[in-house]
Order: C-alpha cells, then sequence, then structure tokens
C-alpha cells in the first residue's frame, strides 16, 4: 500500500499563494497537523518512508518518523515542482490559472506535468509491492493521484489534497 501525505499548512498556505521551491516552514497550524497525522499512522505498517528535502515536508516527516519510530530517508524525486515564475502568486491569479491548464507546457522558467510524470513514476514503480509512505506536496500528490486513476484535464488542474491529508493507493 502507497501512503501519501502532503505536508503541514505553511503562512503561504494559510494566504493562498503558489508554493513551490521556496523553502518556508510549517505553521503552528502545520505542526499541530504534523502531529495529528503521526498519530493516524502509529499503527501502520510502514516498509519504506520517503520525504522531499523542503524543510516543509521535513519538519513534517520529523514529528511522523519521532512518533513512529520510522525513520525515513530524503528522495529528491519528491520536492515541489518549480512553479517559475508564478512562485509566490496568489493562487487565483488568471496568468497563474491559465498556465497551469496548459498541461503540456512549462510554466515559464519552472516545469511541466510532465516534467514531474518522468521523475515520480518511476519512483512509484521502484516501491514494488512494499507499505511505503511519501511526505510531499500538493503537486506531486496530483501526480501520483493521475499514476493511479484516470483524470481528465480538468480534473487534474482541479486537484487538491489537504495540508496532511493522507490518501492511500494499492502498490
Amino acid at each position: 500500500m502507497l501512503y501519501v501525505v502532503r505536508h503541514g499548512e505553511t503562512e503561504w498556505n494559510a494566504i493562498n499563494k503558489v508554493l513551490g521551491r521556496t523553502d518556508i516552514p510549517l505553521n503552528d497550524k502545520g505542526l499541530k497537523q504534523a502531529h495529528e497525522i503521526a498519530e493516524s499512522l502509529k499503527d501502520v505498517k510502514i516498509d519504506i518512508f520517503l520525504c522531499s528535502p523542503l524543510c516543509r515536508a521535513r519538519q513534517t516527516a520529523d514529528v511522523i518518523s519521532d512518533e513512529t519510530g520510522i525513520p525515513y530517508r530524503i528522495d529528491e524525486r519528491l520536492i515541489e515542482q518549480d512553479f517559475g515564475c508564478f512562485e509566490g502568486v496568489d493562487r487565483f491569479d488568471g496568468g497563474y490559472q491559465a498556465a497551469k491548464r496548459e498541461s503540456f507546457a512549462r510554466y515559464p522558467g519552472g516545469e511541466s506535468f510532465f516534467d514531474l510524470a518522468a521523475r515520480v513514476y518511476p519512483l512509484i514503480r521502484e516501491l514494488g509491492e512494499s507499505n511505503a509512505l511519501l511526505v510531499t506536496h500538493g503537486g506531486i500528490c496530483r501526480i501520483i493521484r493521475s499514476y493511479f486513476e484516470d483524470m481528465g484535464n480538468e480534473e487534474f488542474v482541479q486537484f487538491s489534497q489537504g495540508n496532511c491529508e493522507v490518501r492511500t493507493y494499492p502498490l
């Protein structure tokens, strides 16, 4: 089974800013969310525990690791999408929303959804049939879901996994 956790809330999440590679920490709510998700994972058997290198994901993984006793490893492939020129803009900005729907194109100065799939899909295949826990980001959560479930373009664009929400997929 694959357990996918998006990191806890940050200040930019709270004010709806596009947050990609900017490395900011969890806010107080995000730390509380991390403790809550850690509690819910205490009795889950995990063989592989991987985490994005960004601090908000590492902080979330640290809490989970401390409370479950399961060590994790950093995997660079789980880093958030590079949103290029849209980093830090309002999530409802018209330019960002239009660019988000251009699935074949890269964000100016950033990555495309295909770039993400090229690094995340092989990682999923490497997990085999293990019980794996990934702590990562919203853009990566979207790509992981697209690996397991058919999604139309608009459904793909609209998908959002909540902060410290866990989703499971069969491996």
